[in-house]
């Protein structure tokens, strides 16, 4: 006589079934993960539903070999054999389910960007011979990560203002009207309204930029570098995205041209941003 499936919750009882830990390749857990457990004749013995902790525990099984398969929104499935003793009771261990594709993001949630220790920096040619870097100081958003991670968004809000290029003459031209007009325009925002994968870790972000008051459709190629701890008891994921932003989509359109036919400042702007988040809505000072 085989066991009613049912589908329960991750809460041990005193005769436990199957139990498993279900984690992301990084160690976070999946929650609400589900555990399909069946005999060898393909009936459902069993299904639970992953806690919070990630962690997954059945009815008691029968005696036997089962098949069980994992599945969560956003990842592929995994498959596993396992094997109930006679005390009804099986330990699978750890299971580990990859984002569907073979990406990875953190875990769904939110995600504050942390500007003490994140940079935002923009490089355009001077006299077509060498690059001038500048960066902005003064910025703030979030990510929110999505349980379908295409869903995901992103907002950022930059103060115009906080450019810097190492230059005080040319830091005061560039907050001018010849480019940001800081006075009309004191804000560039940004709003990644969706996501695509592009290889392992690495994303598409689909967003709108507004930059002197213009606003454009501006992509965003994003590589995920990982989690971890902070001295600070926060947990942080690290991000780089890179763009290249034509100057005229924004109508920043100043230049000079010398005598040899060369144009003193670069048509494009390459953008680079390597950030650090701190899971949840706020983030300790540091």
């Amino acid at each position: 006589m085989h066991t009613s499936p049912h589908l329960s919750r991750g809460t041990p009882n005193e005769q436990r079934g199957l139990h498993a830990r279900v984690r992301t390749r990084d160690g976070w857990a999946v929650q609400h993960a589900v555990a399909t457990v069946t005999d060898t004749s393909g009936r459902q013995a069993a299904r639970a539903e992953a806690d919070a902790d990630g962690t997954v525990v059945t009815e008691a099984l029968e005696p036997g070999v089962y098949t069980v398969v994992v599945t969560a929104i956003g990842y592929a499935p995994a498959a596993s054999t396992a094997i109930a003793t006679s005390s009804g009771s099986a330990e699978l261990g750890t299971i580990v389910l990859t984002r569907a594709g073979s990406v990875e993001l953190p875990p769904p949630g939110v995600w504050t960007i942390d500007p003490a220790h994140s940079t935002i920096a923009v490089t355009t040619q001077y006299l077509g011979l060498t690059a001038v870097h500048g960066r902005f100081g003064d910025f703030g958003g979030r990510i929110d990560i999505a349980a379908a991670v295409e869903a995901s968004t992103v907002t950022a809000d930059i103060t115009a203002a906080s450019i810097e290029t190492g230059n005080g003459m040319r830091d005061d031209h560039l907050r001018s009207p010849d480019f940001l007009d800081i006075e009309r325009h004191p804000t560039i925002t940004y709003r990644g309204t969706g996501l695509s994968a592009a290889g392992p870790d690495r994303w598409i972000v689909h967003g709108t930029l507004t930059l002197c008051g213009i606003s454009r459709p501006v992509d965003l190629a994003l590589s995920y570098l990982g989690t971890g701890p902070d001295p600070w008891g926060g947990v942080r994921a690290a991000f780089r995205a890179v763009t290249e932003l034509r100057r005229a989509d924004f109508a920043i359109t100043f230049n000079q041209v010398l005598e040899a036919g060369i144009s003193m400042i670069g048509a494009t702007l390459k953008v680079e941003l390597d950030i650090q988040a701190v899971q949840g809505e706020s983030f300790p000072s540091a």
